[in-house]
């Protein structure tokens, strides 16, 4: 899988870019690609996603992936995978991604979990701490055999936005950053390259 880096990238201008990017991989123009970037404060949110749950004074925007509203901002980290799935066999991609991160973040030093969501209950997708707060979303959509939109991971944003709405559609989640466990642990944050290396080495993009 090829390693796409990019700055930050207002998002109305990475998902019209997105939409490009699996054109190309359908008709295999491009190989297996995961992108790398960030995104000025912004709130995307699923179709299932209550109004209620949406803040005021933020700007959020529909999207055509799944999950429900999540937050992407100065300090978090983007990843958006075009993949093929027809080339990889059988395979649960949500699990493959958690897995993925929960490797990366831990060669740098957080023990981080995937939890399975119970019968009935809202989707704990995402990778989590081991006291149960919430470090990286997971919201993704599969149109003709490829994959688009990806995953967010808290390096170090302003954590006061989580407050002002309902983030991922759980009412009781605690969101948390690297910053936050770093400091718990009296431990330097890990950098943006270095959260960049572990994942696209874990992902096995090159």
């Amino acid at each position: 899988m090829q390693r796409v880096e990019l700055g930050e990238v207002e998002y109305d201008v990475a998902a019209k870019e997105m939409r490009g990017w699996v054109e190309e991989r359908i008709e295999g123009k491009a190989e297996d690609r995961l992108f790398l970037l960030s995104h000025p404060a912004v709130i995307t949110y699923g179709p299932r996603t209550s109004p209620d749950d949406l803040p005021a004074g933020t700007p959020a925007i529909a999207v055509d992936r799944g999950g429900f509203a999540t937050y992407h901002g100065p300090g978090q980290l983007v990843g958006y995978l075009v993949i093929d799935l027809k080339q990889r066999g059988p395979v649960d991609i949500v699990r493959w991604v958690e897995n993925g991160l929960i490797d990366a973040l831990g060669s740098l030093g957080f023990p981080l979990v995937r939890r399975d969501t119970p019968k009935g209950a809202s989707s704990l997708v995402g990778v989590w701490t081991e006291d149960g707060r919430k470090l990286c979303s997971i919201g993704m959509r599969i149109r003709r055999g490829v994959t688009s939109h990806g995953f967010s991971v808290n390096v170090d944003p302003a954590m006061t936005v989580f407050h002002t709405f309902t983030s991922c559609g759980l009412h009781d989640v605690t969101m948390t950053s690297l910053a936050e466990l770093a400091a718990e642990r009296g431990v330097p944050t890990p950098t943006d390259a270095e959260v960049r290396d572990a994942i696209a080495n874990s992902l096995g993009a090159r």
